[in-house]
C-alpha cells in the first residue's frame, strides 16, 4: 500500500488533438509514485506516446487539443506550471538521440541547459563533468554527438537531462536503435540511475523482454487510449492480456505455454531469473521430447557473392576488411553485429552507393563492379534506416508511387500495387495524408512500402522493424516472408533478435568490421562466445533450457522455431 503522494496523477483524464475526430486518450486514472519503475506498452497508435507528451508538458503547451479531466505533476496541474517549470521537474529521452542535440560538442550538448540558467562557468563545468560522469561519457566531452555510437548518443542525451537533476527520467523507446548488448547496458544504465539517485522512471518500450532484463514495479499497458492493465511483471505475463492485444510476451513466456504450463503469479514468469524452474521442468523436458525433428530444406542456387570485400571512408579507418559469404536465392538472412560494426556499410556497398577499395560482389555469378547504381536497383532494393533520409515526396501516396512512376508505369498499375502494399504497411488510411504528418515508425513502414512495390530480386533493409508494435512488426514480416516464398532473396540488418530467430534461417555476423559468423540464426544465438564478441544477447530461450536442464539447448531453440512456423502455416 504506498503511502506516499503521487508524484504524477490522472484522473478521469482524456484529450483529444484538434486535428483528430476521436480523443486520443480516454478515462485514464493512473498514479505513479516517487521512486517508482514503470513500463508502458501498448500497440503503435494505442497513446502510449500522447501519455508521455501529456507528463512532460508538451501537451497542452506545444500540442493543442481539448482535456477533461485532471492531471497533477508534482501536486501542480498544467495551468499552475509552464513548460519551462514542467522540463525542471520531467526530463525525456528521445528515440532519436540524433533529434535531441544541440551543441557542437558532448559537453556543450550537456551544459545547454546550464546555460541557458546563466549558470556561472567554473560550477557549470563541475556540473558537467559529474553528470557526465555519471553516465560514463566523462571522457567524451570533447566529441561530436554525431561521431559517438548508438548507445553513446543515448548517454549523452540523458546527461543533458540529467543535469537539472530533474526527478522524473522519461524514456521514449531507449531500445530502438541499439544492439542487443548495448540495449542491455542502457537498461543496467536506466536501473543504476533509479537505484542510486532515487529517480521515478518511466519507459516506453516494444521491446518488453529487454526492459525486463532488469525489475520493474509495474507494467501499464495501453491500448485504444485507455489502461486496460496495470500490473506486476508477474501478473501480466500469467494473463492473456498481450496476446490478445497482439503484443508480444517474453519469448521464454510462449515456450512455457506450447508446453502446457499453466502460467499464475505464484510462479514468477515476469523475469526468466525468478521463474520458479523446479514447477515447469518435467512438462518442458516432455515438450522437448515429443517435437519431430528438424525438417532440412533444399538450398537454391547462389544468387549473390561477396567476395573479399574491403572498404573505408577515410585512408585511416578501414570499415570493412575482407568480408567473404555467398547469398542463395530465396533465401531470409539476417546481418548482426555491433553498433558501428559495418553493417549498413556492407549493404550500400553492395548496392553502389560508395565503391570498395578491394574485392568484388558478384550477382548470379557476374561482377557487378561496373554496375551504376540504377544498374544494381533493377535487381536489388535497398531500405534505409532512417526513413528521413529516403523520403522525397510531400505525400505519402506519391513518396510510394515514385519508382513506379519513374519508371513510367501504366497509372491505374501504380495505384493497384501502391494500395496493396499501404494495406499491407497499415497505411492505407492514410494514403492521402502528407508524410510530416506521420511517427518516426510510420514514416519507416512508407520506405519499406516505396520499395515492395519494385519487386526487387534481393531487398535488403536496415532495421525493418524499429519503433513498430508486435501486431505491424508482424505484418510486415509475414508480407516480406510472403515475398520471399515468391523467390525474393531478402537480407535483414537488424538488432532484433526475435526477428532474427523466427525469420531468418541463416545469419552473417558482423564484429569490427570482420565476419566473424556465418551459420544458422540458432546456431549464433545460442553460442556464447559469438554472442560477446558481437554485442548480441543470447535468446532467453537458451536461458530457459538451460534451467530446465534439457540435453540439447540449441535443439530446443530449434524446436520453438519450427513449433511457431507450423502453427503460422494452420493459422
Amino acid at each position: 500500500m504506498q503511502t506516499k503522494e503521487p508524484i504524477i496523477s490522472f484522473r478521469k483524464f482524456s484529450f483529444q488533438y484538434y486535428s483528430q475526430k476521436e480523443p486520443t486518450l480516454l478515462d485514464v486514472d493512473l498514479d505513479i509514485y516517487p521512486g517508482e519503475k514503470i513500463l508502458i506498452v501498448g500497440p503503435s497508435g494505442s497513446g502510449k506516446s500522447t501519455l508521455a507528451h501529456c507528463i512532460n508538458g508538451l501537451i497542452p503547451y506545444a500540442y493543442r487539443g481539448t482535456i477533461t479531466g485532471t492531471l497533477t505533476v508534482d501536486g501542480k496541474t498544467p495551468d499552475k506550471s509552464s513548460l519551462f517549470e514542467r522540463s525542471k521537474k520531467v526530463g525525456t529521452v528521445l528515440q532519436d538521440s540524433d533529434g535531441q542535440f544541440v551543441g557542437l560538442t558532448v559537453g556543450e550538448d550537456i551544459a545547454f541547459s546550464l546555460e541557458n540558467d546563466l549558470v556561472a562557468q567554473k560550477p557549470m563545468k563541475d556540473t558537467v563533468q559529474r553528470v557526465a560522469d555519471m553516465v560514463g561519457m566523462g571522457t567524451h566531452l570533447s566529441s561530436s554527438p554525431f561521431e559517438l555510437s548508438g548507445g553513446q548518443k543515448q548517454r549523452t542525451a540523458l546527461a543533458g537531462v540529467m543535469v537539472d537533476d530533474v526527478d522524473v527520467l522519461l524514456f521514449d523507446e531507449p531500445l530502438a536503435n541499439l544492439d542487443p548488448l548495448t540495449g542491455k547496458t542502457a537498461i543496467d544504465l536506466i536501473d543504476r540511475i533509479y537505484r542510486e539517485y532515487k529517480k521515478t522512471v518511466i519507459i516506453i518500450e516494444h521491446r518488453m523482454e529487454d526492459v525486463l532484463y532488469r525489475h520493474v514495479d509495474r507494467v501499464v499497458v495501453v491500448s485504444e487510449g485507455r489502461i486496460v492493465s496495470d500490473s506486476s511483471p508477474d501478473e501480466l505475463v500469467s494473463s492473456d492480456i498481450l496476446t490478445g492485444l497482439g503484443n508480444r510476451e517474453p519469448l521464454y513466456v510462449t515456450a512455457l505455454k506450447y508446453a502446457g504450463v499453466p502460467l499464475t503469479p505464484a510462479l514468477r514468469p515476469g523475469y526468466i531469473d525468478t521463474l520458479d524452474i523446479g514447477q515447469v521442468k518435467a512438462p518442458l523436458q516432455r515438450w522437448y521430447a515429443a517435437q519431430p525433428p528438424h525438417p532440412e530444406k533444399p538450398l537454391g542456387e547462389v544468387i549473390l557473392s561477396v567476395r573479399d570485400l574491403s572498404f573505408s571512408y577515410t585512408a585511416k579507418r578501414r570499415i570493412l576488411k575482407n568480408i567473404s559469404f555467398d547469398i542463395r536465392r530465396g533465401e531470409m538472412v539476417s546481418i548482426v553485429g555491433t553498433n558501428g560494426a559495418g553493417k549498413s556499410t556492407l549493404a550500400k556497398v553492395i548496392c553502389g552507393f560508395v565503391h570498395e577499395d578491394e574485392g568484388d560482389i558478384l550477382y548470379e555469378g557476374q561482377s557487378i563492379k561496373a554496375w551504376t547504381i540504377k544498374e544494381r536497383s533493377l535487381k536489388i532494393g535497398y531500405v534505409m534506416q532512417n526513413p528521413n533520409q529516403m523520403i522525397s515526396k510531400p505525400m505519402i501516396f506519391d513518396e510510394v508511387a515514385l519508382g513506379l512512376r519513374i519508371r513510367h508505369m501504366d497509372e491505374s498499375q501504380v495505384r493497384q500495387k501502391v494500395e496493396q502494399a499501404l494495406k499491407i504497411c497499415g497505411l492505407y488510411p492514410m494514403r492521402n495524408w502528407p508524410v510530416s504528418a506521420l511517427s518516426f515508425g510510420q514514416k519507416k513502414r512508407v520506405t519499406i512500402a516505396s520499395m515492395l512495390v519494385m519487386d526487387p530480386q534481393i531487398l535488403i533493409l536496415d532495421e525493418p522493424t524499429a519503433g513498430q508494435d508486435y501486431r505491424h512488426y508482424t505484418d510486415i514480416m509475414e508480407f516480406l516472408r510472403g515475398l520471399n516464398r515468391q523467390g525474393i532473396t531478402i537480407l535483414m540488418i537488424t538488432h532484433d533478435m526475435h526477428l532474427m530467430l523466427e525469420y531468418t534461417p541463416h545469419a552473417i555476423v558482423i564484429s569490427g568490421g570482420e565476419k566473424i559468423g556465418d551459420a544458422s540464426a540458432v546456431s549464433v544465438l545460442t553460442d556464447e562466445t559469438m554472442a560477446e564478441r558481437a554485442n548480441l544477447k543470447l535468446t532467453s530461450l537458451y536461458a530457459l533450457a538451460q534451467k530446465a536442464e534439457l540435453p540439447d539447448p540449441q535443439t530446443f531453440v530449434r524446436q520453438f522455431i519450427d513449433y511457431e512456423e507450423a502453427r503460422r502455416r494452420e493459422s
